[in-house]
């Protein structure tokens, strides 16, 4: 469905619906379908800050602007667009200047912007930004649901996801850092003449490394949450659910600015919040402690009550704390002493962790799920390497490693085995 400028209510709600109950990656295409007739655009654009593994997304048709929009460009939006208050202007995005549309939300702790590569430069009528701002909203709502109640499935390739991003930034920015060092190696070797011409190509090296440098820590911002910030934003949390009752909250913060990644963050509040319900709902409580400590290799969130000590791992299963925790690999520890409380400690690894064997399609790298994907809808490989923006050698080596991982011999037997698991 398509929106217009005298779209009623009722479909612009119905629009909403099938814009949020899209597959993750299929969100924003819909999404920019769904405001086309709106606001006609050649390409969108987000950066929302509750991702952890794939803030940065774009989409367009092939020869739009969409590839060519970088992280880089997007930031200074960030900066002066409020939330709420749509921009309309010209920005320059993809290598040239297009006149957009961005709207920023604050659904999240975070933000959220959406920027609209337009088509035309007409004024975009007061209502229809509205009805833009408002669908924004409320997808970034429902992404910030999904992050926090950290659904098991969703977290587990989240953090598959995460690590081989991970991977990839830090193999590009020494490959690049190496490059650029030698550049500077040669040039300022004085063996060379013309003076000007090696100071010009020196200051150009040093800004490509300072903007690199600088690229991978907007990179790590988007994707981590310092310690201290996040246990904050859990804290703030917590204090309502016993502003009127005689159990007194007693909050241990962490004692490191150490940055977890988000979906630990994210999960590790849900964990808490779920443990604190199931705490009150013993008799006889007069404290309850809830505190982070982080090692080298761990996170563990405790939550310490002086209860009758009855509480059981069992009580615990209404929340599906057990399958949060294993979703990133962690253990639950219950430790109860009748008449003197309960101690229960949840602990998340701070690495990634292997993928969980009972999942047939763990082993695939977050760009092989996404071949995957396109073979299990029949599209073949030129197809393929259009949508994801790669070449066809590219394709048939995904699809070599998706075939050799998932221990099948055709494609169609990888389809089959995929539409199984879903």
């Amino acid at each position: 469905m398509e929106l217009t400028g005298s779209t009623p209510a009722g479909p612009v709600l119905a629009a909403a619906y099938e814009v949020i109950r899209q597959p993750l990656g299929e969100v924003l295409p819909r999404l920019s379908a769904t405001l086309h007739g709106l606001v006609p655009h050649l390409a969108a654009a987000e950066l929302s800050t509750h991702c952890a593994h794939s803030p940065f997304k774009t989409h367009g048709d092939s020869g739009s602007p969409a590839g060519r929009i970088t992280v880089a460009e997007l930031h200074p939006l960030v900066a002066s667009v409020p939330a709420g208050q749509p921009w309309q202007g010209t920005a320059q995005l993809g290598g040239a200047e297009y006149p957009v549309l961005a709207v920023a939300s604050d659904a999240t702790a975070r933000g959220a912007l959406l920027v609209l590569v337009r088509s035309e430069d007409s004024v975009v009528a007061a209502p229809d930004t509205a009805v833009v701002q408002a669908m924004w909203d409320l997808v970034t709502s429902h992404f910030d649901r999904l992050a926090t109640e950290a659904v098991p499935g969703a977290l587990a390739q989240s953090r598959a996801s995460a690590g081989e991003r991970a991977r990839v930034i830090a193999e590009l920015t020494e490959t690049h850092a190496t490059a650029l060092s030698g550049l500077l190696g040669v040039l300022r070797s004085r063996g060379l003449d013309d003076s000007a011409a090696r100071a010009a190509a020196v200051d150009l090296a040093v800004t490509a490394l300072v903007e690199l440098r600088t690229e991978r820590e907007r990179d790590q911002a988007l994707a981590e949450e310092p310690a201290g910030q996040a246990f904050a934003r859990l804290a703030d949390s917590l204090r309502p659910m016993l502003r009127y009752s005689p159990v007194r909250l007693e909050l241990g913060a962490p004692d490191t600015a150490r940055p977890l990644a988000a979906d630990v963050a994210h999960a590790a509040r849900a964990v808490a919040r779920a443990l604190l319900l199931t705490v009150l709902e013993q008799d006889r409580l007069g404290r309850i402690h809830v505190g982070w400590h982080l090692t080298e290799t761990e996170l563990r969130v405790t939550v310490r009550d002086d209860g009758p000590g009855e509480l059981t791992s069992c009580a615990l299963g209404a929340h599906r704390v057990g399958e949060r925790l294993d979703a990133l690999g962690g253990r639950l520890d219950v430790d109860a002493v009748p008449g003197w409380g309960t101690t229960i400690t949840a602990t998340f690894p701070l690495g990634t962790p292997q993928p969980m064997p009972t999942d047939p399609l763990g082993s695939l790298g977050a760009r092989e799920l996404e071949v995957l994907t396109h073979l299990a809808r029949g599209h073949r490989n030129r197809v393929i390497a259009q949508e994801l923006h790669i070449s066809e050698s590219t394709v048939k080596f995904h699809v070599a490693n998706i075939l050799t991982k998932l221990g099948v011999a055709s494609r169609g037997e990888a389809s089959a085995l995929f539409h199984a698991v879903a």
